[in-house]
């Protein structure tokens, strides 16, 4: 493989820049890197004292566009000149244009905007509980995967099936029932009459970028039609050309019920969406909303998102780079890489994960770890083969200082 960059191009080998009052105004609900980032081009973010990082986390699969694209900077603008919010009283052009576009770019279905993933998949809970009452007899568990993500509120979180996440806030509302991922006799075993959806990831994000094997999401797609369940898919980490298709569903030849949707649609600018077929669309006024989700200057950044994602064929090279980073991590001689698209995961052979993160860092290389053996790559879609060079030049470089 060919080595267009040098790690020297990227950022010199020292100059972290910390503040040292962040500690003293944010509470401590994010593992931060020690450095205060500024402004941000392409891949490219730099730092309070100028350090320039290749960034390959994307703030965690949110800026599809990178940092400064200049069609979504011209849309915010745009649209803040004119209206930013007008409330959930009335429509606005902006909300209708990226509702149609959604439905087109999915299935038939209506959608709700939201801030976030976790307010995505919060709605979609709602709309499952709600539709057994209507549809199934009062019917209100949900099966879920152990180990999944499904956000951090109080219901997100009970979800997930991760006691890390979910224990210290106990008790948990009722009503989930956790199986392991990828085992559709497990989800035969739990169903019962009382059973009003199955919500699966159809990758694992948080647990380390786990694909759903063959046939399985059909499976539970066959299981869901034969016993009266929804079926919803959580695309909020997988959607919108992740994976190398615009949604992972796609990929499997399922269609869900509901999908959630977030982190990258507004490429930054926070908001999410909940599509909800018309068996599942079950809301009528006063049962859910949000005061300004979905207000115009979110639903401009996001139209102008998924319009930039298609007139640069940004779900193309999500697939052609994310296979040529893949056969890069390859070279590293890890234990295992795993994922598609630009989302993918790298278990080294050792508990080394966080010293190659902050070796990285010192190079000017952002990566993401879970845990101490994997690292995930959710990059902007706009990386390019050359900055995937780089990235894999820097890796083995910090491998090599780690004596690793």
């Amino acid at each position: 493989m060919s080595r267009k960059g040098e790690p020297g191009q990227v950022a010199a080998a020292s100059g972290l820049d910390p503040r040292p009052d962040a500690a003293q105004f944010l509470m401590d609900v994010d593992r931060r890197l020690p450095i205060t980032v500024v402004s941000g081009s392409g891949c490219m973010l730099r730092s309070a004292s100028g350090k320039q990082y290749l960034d390959l986390v994307a703030g965690i699969a949110v800026n599809l566009l990178g940092y400064s694209h200049p069609a979504l900077v011209e849309a915010i603008c745009s649209q803040a000149s004119r209206l930013i919010n007008a409330g959930d009283m009335v429509h606005t052009e902006a909300q209708i244009e990226l509702a149609r576009q959604l439905v087109e770019l999915t299935f038939p279905s209506r959608a709700f905007f939201c801030h976030s993933g976790a307010e995505a998949n919060e709605a979609a809970i709602k709309l499952a509980r709600k539709w057994g009452k209507l549809r199934k007899a009062g019917a209100y568990e949900i099966v879920t995967a152990v180990d999944s993500f499904h956000g951090r509120t109080l219901a997100a979180v009970t979800a997930g099936g991760r006691p890390r996440n979910s224990d210290p806030f106990t008790p948990l509302p009722p009503g989930f029932l956790h199986v392991p991922f990828n085992d559709i006799e497990g989800i035969r075993r739990v169903t019962n009459s009382n059973t009003a959806a199955v919500m699966l990831e159809p990758i694992l994000g948080s647990a380390g970028v786990i694909p759903a094997s063959a046939g399985y999401l059909r499976e539970v797609r066959q299981w869901c039609d034969e016993n009266h369940l929804l079926l919803i898919f959580d695309e909020v980490q997988t959607g919108l050309g992740r994976t190398g298709s615009w949604f992972a569903f796609e990929k499997y030849g399922v269609k869900p019920d509901i999908v959630t949707i977030a982190k990258g649609l507004g490429g930054g600018v926070p908001i999410g969406a909940c599509l909800a077929s018309p068996a599942a669309d079950v809301f009528v006024p006063g049962d859910h909303g949000s005061t300004v989700g979905g207000n115009a200057l979110a639903c401009a950044a996001a139209f102008t998102v998924l319009q930039t994602i298609e007139s640069e064929s940004l779900v193309e090279n999500a697939a052609s780079v994310g296979a040529y980073l893949a056969a890069g991590l390859r070279t590293l001689a890890p234990q295992e890489v795993r994922g598609t698209g630009l989302m993918l995961a790298m278990d080294l052979r050792g508990p080394v994960a966080r010293a190659l993160q902050e070796k990285c860092l010192e190079m000017g290389l952002l990566i993401n770890v879970i845990g101490d053996r994997t690292v995930r790559f959710v990059p902007p879609l706009i990386l390019t083969r050359a900055e995937v060079d780089t990235a894999v030049e820097v890796m083995a470089s910090a491998l090599a200082a780690l004596e690793l």
